[in-house]
């Protein structure tokens, strides 16, 4: 399945149906009157996030979703059935912008969740309903509402508890594959991943968490330079950033500036995100290479960095360890946010 995550599309929320003017003609009734029913309102147009989705191809074909209008009035008082909604079905994680592209209208980061985008129209009132002591003959009935249409963007931002940072051919594919039973192509040659991948890396039966391999940065990639910074929107949510560096090029200390100044320049706040330091490939180094190499890294970032292998599994376990800490942290960190305050009112009594 194709990778998409972002995409532009036109909604439109039904017009509610016209109010009819009618009056009673029936065989041995001496008094008519207005009988004109009330139409139907116009469909709404929602959007739900749902679980098994993790692209938004379904809408780079089709990108016009109009709901339907509500059936108009008739005699005898009958009222027009109601338009269609439509329902647009997303990943979770896809956040829903204005026209602008900068107006941020909901975040569905949660399965289930679900938003009005657009509300249909009224349906006009039938002639029955003017009907008065003054008026007993209405010859006028309402048009129904006009419904609401705009364009929207959609992006997407997959919900992933760790993201997998460094250059290209840093190893973070290996990595992912070795952690998890994702199966990300791997090569030897630079931007082998061309879009992001998740996996689940499963700890223990309550460590459990996600994480996502994104397309290695380069030197510039803030202002466009190889893939740029287009996927780093999907380790926003991340709790932890592991950042990997490969220990077989010869300026461990600049590849980690690389990536470091392209999270700064990127915000967001990635660049203040925790990280887990770890050099990898290091099953092609010997006993000295590695020491120098982490020692450069030590004085460069002001802390030791992990010393692992995707390719022998060695000290991984232990990185992995380190990152669900940290995601556990921002988890409950989260739930504090989201939890309304305490009030202790314990000590109150009435004056």
């Amino acid at each position: 399945m194709k990778f998409l995550d972002q995409c532009k599309i036109y909604i439109r929320s039904g017009n509610g149906g016209g109010g009819a003017v009618s009056f009673r003609r029936e065989k041995y009734i001496e008094y008519g009157g207005p009988d004109g029913g009330d139409g139907g309102r116009g469909g709404d147009v929602w959007i739900e996030a749902v679980e098994g989705l993790n692209t938004l191809i379904d809408y780079r074909y089709s990108q016009h979703f109009k709901a339907e209008t509500g059936t108009h009035g008739m005699g005898r008082n009958r009222h027009g059935a109601a338009g269609a909604d439509v329902v647009l079905k997303v990943p979770v994680g896809t956040q829903v912008l204005d026209e602008d592209k900068e107006t941020l209208i909901a975040d569905l980061d949660q399965a289930g969740m679900r938003v009005l985008l657009a509300k249909g129209g009224n349906g006009g009132w039938g002639n029955d309903r003017f009907k008065g002591p003054v008026n007993q003959a209405p010859k006028h009935a309402n048009p129904g509402q006009e419904g609401e249409e705009r364009w929207i963007w959609l992006r997407l931002k997959l919900i992933a508890d760790a993201g997998l940072v460094g250059l290209p051919n840093a190893g973070k594919s290996t990595f992912l594959a070795a952690v998890s039973a994702a199966k990300p192509k791997i090569a030897d040659y630079p931007f082998t991943t061309l879009v992001p991948n998740l996996g689940i890396v499963d700890l223990s039966s309550e460590e459990r968490f996600v994480i996502a391999d994104i397309p290695g940065l380069i030197e510039g990639a803030s202002e466009g330079a190889g893939l740029g910074t287009r996927f780093l929107g999907h380790v926003e949510r991340a709790g932890v950033l592991i950042h990997l560096v490969d220990a077989t090029q010869d300026d461990v200390v600049g590849a980690w500036r690389t990536v470091r100044t392209e999270l700064e320049a990127y915000g967001e706040g990635l660049a203040e995100r925790a990280e887990i330091l770890a050099l990898n490939k290091i099953d092609a180094l010997d006993a000295e290479e590695r020491a120098e190499k982490a020692a450069a890294l030590e004085v460069a970032c002001g802390r030791r960095p992990r010393l692992i292998s995707g390719v022998t599994g060695e000290g991984v376990q232990d990185a992995l360890r380190a990152a669900f800490v940290e995601v556990r942290r921002h988890r409950e960190a989260e739930v504090a946010a989201s939890s309304p305050p305490v009030v202790d009112d314990a000590g109150w009594s009435p004056v």
